[in-house]
C-alpha cells in the first residue's frame, strides 16, 4: 500500500519543451553540446557553481553568445503550469492519505524563473511535505545516492513509496532500489490520471 508519493517538476507539473534551449543555441552557433558543456550542465543541476560561472563558461567559449542570449536560451525550455494540475495535488494535499514530496532536477536559473513567471508557485510548494530540488541538495537523478537520501531523510520503506517522472532513465534507477515507478509519458499521460494509471497500488 503507498504511503508516500515522490513526483517530478517538470513535465509532470510544469509544461517543458525540451527541444527549446537548443533549438536557441542553435541560432547563437552552438549545434551540439559536448563533454565537457553536458558535465558543466550537471555539476549546475548539483549546485556545484553558481548561475554566474554557469554562464560564463559558456558566453567564454562562444564569444558570441551574451550573458541574456545564454539565459533566455536556457530557460525557453520552460512553458506554463496547467490550472488543473494544481487542482489535481491541492485535492492530493487535502485528503491527507499520502506524504508528498518533490523530487526535481532544476537550477537557480530555472526557479529563478518559476517564481518570476509561475504565480502559483508558492501555492504549488506548500503542497508537499518535503521539496527536493537538486541545485540544493547537490543531487541529482537518476543517481541512486539521490533517492537513498530521499528515503534516509524521511525514513521511508520502498515497498510503500511511488516515483513518478518522465524519465525513463530516472524511474529505472528508482526501481532497482525497491521503489514502485510510474515512468510518466509527457503529452500522452497526465499526473492527473494517477489513481486510474496505476490503480493496483492504492
Amino acid at each position: 500500500m503507498i504511503k508516500t508519493i515522490i513526483f517530478d517538476f517538470g513535465d509532470v507539473f510544469l509544461t517543458l519543451d525540451k527541444s527549446a534551449t537548443g533549438k536557441h543555441l542553435k541560432e547563437n552557433g552552438i549545434s551540439e553540446l559536448d563533454a565537457e558543456l553536458i558535465g558543466i550542465n550537471n555539476s549546475y543541476e548539483k549546485g556545484l557553481i553558481s548561475s554566474d560561472e554557469f554562464s560564463q563558461h559558456y558566453t567564454n567559449r562562444f564569444k558570441k553568445l551574451t550573458s541574456q542570449e545564454f539565459k533566455d536560451a536556457w530557460n525557453s525550455i520552460l512553458i506554463e503550469f496547467p490550472e488543473h494540475r494544481l487542482n489535481f495535488l491541492k485535492k492530493l494535499k487535502a485528503s491527507g492519505d499520502y506524504k508528498l514530496i518533490l523530487l526535481s532536477n532544476t537550477n537557480e536559473l530555472h526557479i529563478d524563473w518559476v517564481k518570476e513567471n509561475i504565480s502559483v508557485y508558492e501555492e504549488f510548494r506548500s503542497c508537499f511535505d518535503h521539496f527536493y530540488l537538486s541545485h540544493e541538495i547537490h543531487f541529482r537523478k537518476p543517481d541512486e545516492s539521490i533517492f537513498e537520501f530521499v528515503l534516509n531523510e524521511n525514513n521511508l520503506n520502498p515497498k510503500e513509496t511511488l516515483f513518478i517522472d518522465d524519465t525513463l532513465e530516472h524511474t529505472l534507477t528508482a526501481k532497482k532500489i525497491g521503489i514502485h515507478t510510474w515512468h510518466l509519458k509527457a503529452g500522452k499521460e497526465d499526473v492527473t490520471e494517477l489513481f486510474l494509471k496505476k490503480a493496483n497500488l492504492f
